[in-house]
């Protein structure tokens, strides 16, 4: 069996993310990250020993590197992308056949967005990023655990976006967006404008009205 890039995403119903306000102003989101012992929509099956090892594992890269780098919508590859992460893992458990998680969104560009589209409402679910092969009949084996990248759904019905990024940089205003957000990552005023223009941005997206 060849080893593939594995992409697994948790819909907002299933991953449940809870958003979390600490004292100190970070945003955090927790819930499920990764589900065990059933079949999902890629028809693929992660068996708890897998899932178990892939934790474990993550567990050690969180302690020794303060966390575990995510970004806003899974690319195509393995690799973490410096300039889209938006957010760091900050633990990692088991319990029963569910990874659960906590990830706080960072003060990056992409982290702002992530942090506006949550208090616009928006529903986020998590999707899985690694590799390992996969048998017959979908179950995986030799996973090795990447990252849990964010993916962002309104919450109108059936209305799933185009990734964030790429509506961006299509939108008209797009890269005038992108630039400020780039620009305000260590200034709070300019942090509040990035959030207004943002929010005229996402009230006129053409996936926010479907």
């Amino acid at each position: 069996m060849e080893t593939q890039i594995l992409v697994e995403e948790l819909s907002p119903q299933t991953a449940n993310l809870i958003t979390e306000n600490a004292a100190d102003g970070n945003m955090f989101l927790s819930g499920i990250f990764m589900q065990a012992d059933i079949k999902n929509r890629n028809g693929r099956l992660y068996p708890i020993t897998e899932i178990q090892a892939a934790v474990s594992g993550a567990q050690q890269r969180i302690k020794e590197s303060n966390g575990i780098f995510g970004e806003l919508d899974h690319p195509q590859s393995l690799n973490i992308n410096l300039d889209r992460i938006s957010h760091v893992i900050t633990e990692l458990d088991v319990s029963g056949s569910n990874a659960m998680g906590k990830a706080k969104l960072l003060n990056t560009p992409m982290g702002l967005i992530a942090q506006e589209l949550v208090k616009s409402g928006c529903a986020l679910g998590v999707s899985s990023r690694g590799a390992g092969a996969v048998n017959e009949s979908g179950g995986v084996t030799g996973f090795n655990f990447v990252t849990v990248d964010i993916v962002a759904q309104p919450s109108a019905p059936g209305a799933y976006p185009q990734t964030v990024y790429e509506s961006l940089e299509l939108a008209k205003n797009g890269h005038n967006i992108m630039n400020l957000a780039e620009a305000v990552r260590e200034d709070p005023s300019a942090q509040k404008f990035f959030v207004k223009e943002f929010k005229i941005w996402l009230a006129n997206a053409d996936f926010a009205k479907k």
